[in-house]
């Protein structure tokens, strides 16, 4: 690890502006994802700007649904009394994330930034875009059986690491930031992080400097009928292969609302838009969900070692949607 200098801030105004300032430095928080990159040479910072006292902590109910505060640790917001009884969702999503070492230190904004778990993203000695631009996609042709099937270009296969962010994804979430010059925006989470594109090495579209302060999520019906599936390699502690959290607004035994978000496919969480729509108006059974999974999965494009996953995700779908149904 080389050397860079460490600032404490004492509010947001000076957090931003310190780092817009710097190129090369960093908000820190947790620190759970950006001391790997660290160690591992991916990230070389120059100066590291510890935010981790700011007053953005708070979990609280607004008039149009909850607000969660960007340094809100994961596991205080995946067990919050407000979260569990209004989002589920989110909370199995969260739970079903790394360690509860790591969801201990990790912060709901961080969670949003974290990159992504790409071996060649990693490994120094092969070539990769996100890291290093034009020097090449080595998983493409290479060892892609933990890639993307959605939304890769030639320039980046990676996918999202992140559990939680699917869950707000399919959530509706809206992403409040504070921007250099002090000003405020909101982006919906569906803009919030990239497809690859020919700038694999942007992740989402904040721009350098401008730090996030809560994440809003919208009240909604789903709370009795959503489910979060992660499916991997082991048990615990690992990433998903395919990851989906469905959730179901269910009236008089028919749907009239549907929200699918899919993890592990692509480099940003992946909304089924086209089967959430053919969903609403159908009765809740097995059969409506095995068709809205296929659906989901019609325009996928695997690589050499990922066509796993297009069945995967199908069965990971209609699964998830039964017990989100509870049918």
């Amino acid at each position: 690890m080389r050397p860079f200098a460490f600032k404490r801030v004492a509010d947001t105004t000076s957090a931003v502006e310190l780092v817009a300032k710097n190129r090369n430095a960093r908000f820190i928080a947790g620190g759970t994802n950006l001391i790997d990159l660290m160690k591992e040479s991916v990230d070389r910072p120059n100066e590291l700007v510890d935010i981790s006292r700011l007053p953005l902590r708070v979990v609280r109910s607004t008039a149009t649904g909850v607000a969660i505060g960007a340094l809100a640790k994961n596991t205080d917001t995946a067990n919050h009394p407000l979260i569990k009884k209004e989002f589920p969702l989110l909370t199995q999503a969260i739970l079903a994330g790394a360690s509860p070492q790591i969801r201990n230190m990790a912060t709901n904004g961080g969670n949003l930034m974290q990159r992504t778990r790409c071996h060649y993203f990693y490994d120094l000695g092969t070539p990769c875009n996100k890291r290093q631009s034009g020097s090449g996609c080595g998983a493409k042709d290479g060892l892609n059986r933990y890639s993307a099937i959605f939304g890769w270009s030639d320039s980046c296969v990676a996918v999202h690491p992140s559990d939680m962010c699917v869950a707000l994804a399919a959530l509706d979430a809206v992403v409040n930031v504070q921007t250099p010059d002090g000003a405020e925006r909101k982006i919906k989470f569906t803009d919030f992080h990239r497809l690859p594109g020919d700038l694999p090495e942007l992740d989402n579209n904040l721009s350098h400097g401008e730090l996030i302060t809560t994440i809003e999520i919208p009240r909604n019906n789903f709370a009795a009928n959503s489910y979060y599936l992660k499916v991997r390699d082991r048990a615990s502690y690992a990433f998903a292969l395919v990851s989906v959290a469905a959730a179901l607004e269910i009236e008089k035994g028919e749907i009239k609302q549907a929200r699918i978000a899919l993890g592990g496919v692509a480099h940003k969480p992946w909304r089924c838009l086209d089967a959430e729509k053919m969903l609403v108006g159908k009765k809740p059974d097995a059969a409506v969900f095995r068709q809205a999974a296929e659906l989901a999965l019609k325009d996928a494009r695997p690589l050499s070692d990922n066509k796993y996953k297009v069945k995967m995700a199908q069965r990971a779908i209609a699964k998830a949607l039964g017990r989100a149904a509870r049918v």
